[in-house]
């Protein structure tokens, strides 16, 4: 009877040690991509299995992250914002390239998440989605930091905040945004989101929109702000307020897809015509802003892309490589939502 293969055999056969064999298998970056290929290519042709209860074992790793999904409110039950659903997939398949199992928990913010998953070697380190009232959460934060615990979240960057962050450049996005309603001839805005220190990343598009707008002549307190929520419900009382104030502007940023498209639906019981009488432009490019009557001009995040930089920081942070904060470039999407202003 043929002798299983062992590691020590494929190291023979690739002219390196044992140890480079095993990061190797486990996808470490440590192992250059050629090296990395030529072993595992050795692995194949072996029939090679890696023993994942022994290896464990040894590692005192679980080979598992942990996604935690913070509960939004939504229209339906989910309780997901839709905006993390494709980067739940990009996740998924980043954590199967790299050989970890995922494990998705839903939390409520009063839950205690952060005494759990790495101490009790449920999951080698954490990823968090959701966007919450970060100042709530934050001691949380701290406290996953003070002990020890690999943690990587997606949200606004913020030199003072606990562990690392990916997220994406909101500042940027919202003055894109104003820079375009400008030039589109739009004088008369409004933005509608909540904009304080308990949504940094609603703050930073409103900074950014504002700081556009004062280039041009137009200053912070011209410009109304109405609080929302990211539901189609707030968007569209939000809208409903200005309505009823009679706060008549001819374009509105919301803060978010979600917002714009209840901000949509509030318009859509008036005589207001979008975009000849008033523009709306949202934020995330969520799948659904693409099929809004008018079709929504918004701003991209690149989920897929996010998704695989939350496993691989959250990795180079488990192998004790050097991580920090990352911003993404946002990108405006123009569709039919906002035109020139005639």
């Amino acid at each position: 009877m043929k002798e299983k293969a062992t590691s020590f055999d494929i190291a023979h056969m690739a002219g390196v040690s044992q140890s480079t064999v095993s990061r190797a298998l486990s996808n470490s970056p440590l192992v250059n991509k050629e090296t990395r290929e030529r072993i595992q290519q050795i692995a194949r042709e072996l029939n090679y299995k890696v023993d994942k209860n022994a290896s464990n074992l040894r590692k005192q790793k679980s080979t598992t992250i942990a996604l935690l999904l913070f509960e939004d409110p939504t229209s339906d039950d989910s309780m997901i914002n839709p905006f993390f659903l494709s980067m739940l997939g990009s996740i998924t398949r980043a954590c199967a390239n790299a050989g970890y199992d995922l494990l998705v928990s839903f939390q409520n913010l009063e839950d205690d998440w952060h005494a759990e998953f790495e101490d009790s070697n449920k999951a080698d380190g954490i990823i968090l989605l959701g966007y919450g009232d970060y100042l709530s959460y934050r001691t949380k934060l701290t406290q996953l930091e003070e002990q020890g615990t690999h943690f990587v979240r997606w949200g606004a960057h913020d030199e003072d905040h606990p562990g690392i962050s990916i997220g994406c450049d909101n500042f940027q996005g919202g003055f894109d945004i104003a820079n375009h309603l400008y030039n589109l001839g739009h004088r008369k805005f409004s933005f509608i989101g909540d904009a304080d220190s308990h949504a940094p990343e609603f703050l930073a598009r409103y900074t950014g929109f504002i700081t556009a707008l004062k280039k041009h002549g137009i200053p912070a307190q011209d410009i109304s702000q109405v609080n929302a929520i990211s539901t189609e419900d707030s968007g569209s009382e939000a809208m409903q307020f200005m309505l009823a104030e009679n706060q008549f502007v001819d374009a509105i940023f919301c803060a978010s897809d979600l917002i714009a498209i209840g901000v949509l639906r509030a318009l859509r019981k008036t005589s207001l015509r979008i975009p000849e009488d008033i523009a709306v432009v949202g934020y995330d490019n969520i799948p659904v802003s693409a099929f809004t009557s008018p079709a929504l001009t918004t701003v991209q995040q690149n989920t897929k892309k996010a998704g695989e930089l939350l496993v691989e920081t959250l990795l180079k942070a488990i192998n004790k490589e050097d991580v920090a904060d990352y911003l993404m470039p946002a990108e405006l999407i123009i569709r039919q939502s906002c035109g020139s202003k005639k």
